[in-house]
């Protein structure tokens, strides 16, 4: 294991947790899920490691090694984890390998701002990956989650409000989230179209404008992206090539829903780089 203490320009601090194979064929900059911190993915990241991929895991401020916690005095929003924290990580990436070929990809809201990131940086990867991830809007959603998620998007960033930050824990939806990151997905959840609060971009016209060649997995039982949020996450994005797989306990040995695959990746490693394989090849 490798860990790269980073600091961002308004001076929050985090570590950027690697595995390192001795000659990597790629290098991968993984975002984790909504209140997830980034050594939940170690065991992905070792078994990506063993098939040549190196695997930087990035930390969500506010979590894990971050040293902010969200509160009513500590708010942010998509826009300080898209234009302030994910540029040291890709500096840091950038030293530590140059000239390899660079992806980007995440879990849940990872692959979504995996997506917005190569939105604002066309450069930032070359390729990108997404595991259980699609956009939260409602509409994408098949019944019953479509008749009541509206409900839910703008209660969870009225509690945020009310709380000074979402006690996910409690309530048993991601973690201790700040107000902002719940503002900014939820008026994404309402609809159906990506933006950042202060940020001056339009980060639609920017999404259409992404072209690189996209591996994605979907998993069977997973209620909170189903296969229709993925497209619809996808349909924002510029023509590609795009490799959607969809993947049931049988494939995984392991439940095929939003979490259980993080304690048995190894299936979702293999596919990821065998099809990547054969894209190269």
């Amino acid at each position: 294991m490798h860990e790269t203490p980073l600091q961002a320009d308004d001076g929050h601090c985090w570590s950027l947790q690697a595995r390192l194979p001795a000659r990597p064929r790629a290098s991968l900059l993984w975002l984790p899920a909504l209140g997830v911190t980034a050594r939940n993915y170690l065991p992905f990241a070792e078994a990506l490691a063993a098939q040549g991929i190196a695997v930087f895991l990035h930390e969500w401020r506010g979590f894990g090694s971050s040293n902010l916690r969200a509160s009513r005095e500590n708010d942010w929003g998509y826009r300080a984890l898209l234009t302030r924290d994910l540029p040291a990580s890709e500096a840091a990436i950038a030293q530590a390998l140059p000239g390899v070929e660079r992806l980007i990809g995440g879990h849940s809201l990872g692959g979504q701002l995996a997506c917005c990131r190569l939105a604002l940086r066309p450069q930032a990867a070359q390729r990108l990956w997404l595991v259980a991830s699609g956009a939260p809007y409602w509409r994408a959603f098949p019944r019953p989650q479509r008749l009541w998620l509206p409900l839910a998007y703008r209660f969870l960033p009225w509690l945020a409000g009310r709380r000074g930050s979402l006690p996910g824990r409690t309530i048993g939806f991601g973690g201790n989230e700040a107000r902002g990151v719940i503002g900014d997905w939820a008026r994404t959840a309402l609809s159906g179209r990506y933006g950042a609060a202060g940020l001056d971009v339009d980060l639609e016209a920017a999404l259409s404008r992404v072209a690189v060649p996209v591996q994605a997995i979907v998993l069977r039982d997973d209620w909170l992206c189903p296969a229709s949020s993925l497209r619809f996450l996808l349909s924002k994005l510029g023509p590609a090539q795009r490799l959607i797989t969809s993947m049931d306990a049988g494939d995984l040995q392991v439940r095929a829903d939003h979490f259980a695959w993080l304690r048995q990746p190894e299936e979702i490693a293999r596919k990821l780089v065998g099809d990547l394989s054969i894209e190269r090849g």
